[in-house]
């Protein structure tokens, strides 16, 4: 389900290519400023629509990644449970087994259960913290993964006979969990771009969409008049700045 901002967006578009069909119906409507004649405005709805559109596909090649990383991990805490409970018959010295429970502790996190969320990593952020607690569970899972393998490098009878707790195996499961989590950082950074090219052709001052949509109005209501039926027909086309 779209945001109520991401709404906001779309809908200031689509109110500018109906501003225009409008004014451009007035035969008066000349204006001396170029960035509002009709066929600025036409051009400008143009680009501002091609640039929503690459917006929502970048969010969606991040939603994308995103249930990829979270289908890479599915595995990882029960993989992680198993290799403790082989670790714990190989009658290991106390201090390694604790090492291997601590690291396995840290990757178990809660016990609750969590939901496959669509939203993109952007979205989960709360403003008093500004690092996804959601990339930052799953980066954190991957180094204490990581650093579990490199203990299980040095015990010497660690050779289950089991191809998925095999070590090379996990070394290759860790580094699919690495390049899961890097895809959804590249493709954020990604939308990042795409999300601030779009606020800047919508909401730039005096060069963006909603300043020419509201000079636009000025213009018909300085044409026409305040209460003349074509500055009343314009007026109520709201166009919002957002946040």
């Amino acid at each position: 389900m779209s945001s109520t901002s991401e709404v906001g967006h779309a809908k200031n578009v689509a109110n500018l290519q109906k501003l225009t069909q409008q004014v451009s119906v007035y035969t008066l409507y000349n204006p001396p400023v170029p960035n509002l004649t009709v066929a600025n405005l036409q051009a400008l709805y143009a680009t501002a629509n091609a640039k929503l559109a690459e917006v929502e596909d970048k969010r969606n090649a991040n939603k994308n990644a995103i249930a990829l990383r979270q289908t890479a991990f599915e595995n990882l805490k029960t993989t992680c449970t198993r290799i403790i409970n082989r670790l714990e018959i190989l009658g290991l010295l106390a201090g390694t087994l604790d090492q291997a429970k601590s690291l396995n502790r840290s990757i178990q996190g809660s016990s609750k259960k969590k939901t496959i969320s669509s939203k993109t990593d952007n979205e989960e952020q709360s403003t008093n913290n500004p690092i996804s607690t959601s990339r930052q569970s799953f980066t954190q899972q991957t180094e204490n993964f990581g650093i579990l393998l490199q203990l299980l490098a040095t015990i010497p009878n660690y050779s289950p006979d089991e191809a998925e707790l095999q070590l090379t195996n996990l070394n290759t499961y860790h580094t699919s969990l690495i390049s899961a989590t890097q895809a959804v950082d590249q493709t954020e950074a990604e939308l990042n771009v795409k999300l601030i090219e779009r606020n800047q052709i919508l909401y730039t001052e005096e060069t963006g969409l909603y300043s020419i949509a509201q000079n636009v109005k000025k213009y018909v209501k300085s044409l026409y008049g305040a209460t003349s039926p074509e500055y009343t027909t314009v007026s109520p086309i709201i166009f919002t700045k957002q946040k």
